[in-house]
């Protein structure tokens, strides 16, 4: 049977798995530097330029603190002199976007390893073919893996660092993704919130009335069965009285009837 080719045989001796290792470091860590470098810039004071007319509608939006020779030659151009206009420079203070540059610190690096991952293994695949395993191996480990525990164990080494780092990349993709969205709904709902507050209220009024209103109707129908458990169960022991004083006349007719026949 002809020795399978292994990627490790591609990177025979030390030299060249330690040139192999120091490359991927380096890279790695230029790409760390290079997103906090893009995250750092995101924050901190931020101006802008913007240019309205004098009814206040914007004309012109840069950033900024001034316009620069090139923004004012192609405004003019484009709106006419500056000076019919009015300037306004507006500056905020952005935090440390630390969500964003996690996953991307995270995510990106994991990406690009999984993708060469998969890469290099459809390459090997294609070069060398699938990899069935060797049987006479799968046996003995098939039986010292049996039980209940045996197949944990055996589901275990069945995961791959590819699969963990696709749930590491998808984990990221929902840390980056549910905040926005409870973010982005939540202005969304307030904004609606404000601009139908009174669609709302006539909702919610309405709302309340019928709960009042079914509130009302149980109550009215458990004081309806409460009279009439309480009329039947007059009844019952107005039955049962004429019943105990029925019971001694019968008794005295009776007692007559059996004296008269002897």
């Amino acid at each position: 049977m002809a020795q399978r080719n292994r990627l490790a045989d591609l990177f025979e001796g030390k030299r060249s798995q330690k040139i192999v290792l120091t490359v991927a470091v380096l890279a790695l860590l230029l790409l760390e530097l290079l997103i906090y470098v893009a995250a750092a810039g995101q924050a901190g004071e931020k101006s802008r330029v913007i240019v309205t007319d004098h009814e206040g509608r914007k004309v012109y939006e840069t950033t900024g603190g001034t316009l620069t020779s090139y923004e004012r030659m192609v405004f003019e151009s484009t709106f006419g002199p500056l000076e019919g206009y009015r300037l306004h420079v507006e500056t905020e203070k952005r935090p440390f976007p630390f969500r964003a540059w996690l996953t991307a610190a995270v995510g990106i690096p994991m990406g690009l390893i999984l993708l060469i991952a998969f890469a290099v293994k459809v390459f090997m695949t294609l070069l060398y073919g699938e990899d069935g395993g060797d049987p006479g191996e799968r046996g003995p480990q098939g039986e010292a893996t049996a039980g209940r525990f045996g197949s944990v164990l055996h589901a275990m080494h069945r995961v791959s660092v590819l699969h963990f780092g696709l749930l590491v990349v998808l984990g990221l993709i929902l840390f980056w993704m549910v905040p926005n969205f409870i973010e982005d709904f939540g202005r969304v709902a307030a904004a609606f919130l404000v601009d139908h507050k009174w669609f709302l209220l006539a909702t919610a009024g309405f709302a309340a009335f019928l709960i009042i209103w079914v509130i009302y109707l149980r109550y009215r129908l458990s004081r309806q069965m409460l009279d009439h458990q309480y009329r039947i169960e007059k009844l019952r022991i107005e039955h049962q009285a004429l019943v105990k004083d029925d019971a001694p006349t019968l008794l005295t007719q009776t007692g007559d009837q059996a004296s008269q026949g002897n």
